[in-house]
């Protein structure tokens, strides 16, 4: 496939793991270099790995995955949304006691799955229409690690911007992209 219809279908697939990187990088401790690295990695390399899947699951599997890759996006991206909401009004010593780097564990993978679930569905397209998978998986996968490294370096910005609540608006920029994919697909 051409690099230049290749880049297009990167770019989107990777918008909603550049929102959600600024999402989670708006809170005042933002998020640090480390941290945005090791997001950067997970989101490439599931943006990179789910077209594949996709692939190798072949059409018989698309007509399944199409009823519910929606709800299963909503799903993951309005519970971490309305966790950070939630953790967002909370004062005083008892939010400095709430743990929490979205860059590790249980949310990393969540999200990681809940941004990637339409480069699966790319995947099982490019099955489809009989394209091979692997070079557009990798140029996917770079091009998902470069922006999600750009949103966390943008927003801190945006959270400066937003003062306090910024918490607030991560967690409703998730909630915000879950009901994207969800009307996306209604």
């Amino acid at each position: 496939m051409n690099l230049f219809l290749v880049i297009p279908v990167a770019l989107a697939l990777a918008m909603d793991a550049f929102a959600v990187s600024i999402g989670l990088s708006v809170a005042p401790k933002g998020l640090n270099k480390s941290q945005g690295l090791r997001l950067a990695i997970f989101f490439g390399f599931f943006q990179f790995v789910m077209p594949v899947i996709g692939w190798l699951a072949g059409r018989s599997f698309l007509d399944y995955m199409r009823d519910v890759d929606h709800w299963v996006a909503f799903g993951l991206l309005f519970l971490i949304g309305g966790k950070m909401v939630a953790d967002s009004f909370r004062y005083g010593e008892s939010a400095k006691k709430v743990p929490g780097d979205p860059t590790k564990g249980a949310t990393l993978f969540l999200l990681a799955v809940a941004t990637s679930i339409d480069a699966f569905a790319v995947g099982l397209s490019f099955a489809a229409i009989h394209q091979k998978i692997l070079y557009p998986a990798v140029i996917i996968g770079i091009v998902a690690f470069a922006m999600t490294y750009f949103g966390t370096k943008l927003g801190p910005t945006i959270g400066k911007i937003a003062g306090k609540r910024a918490e607030l608006l991560g967690g409703l920029i998730l909630i915000f992209i879950g009901i994207k994919i969800l009307a996306e697909h209604m």
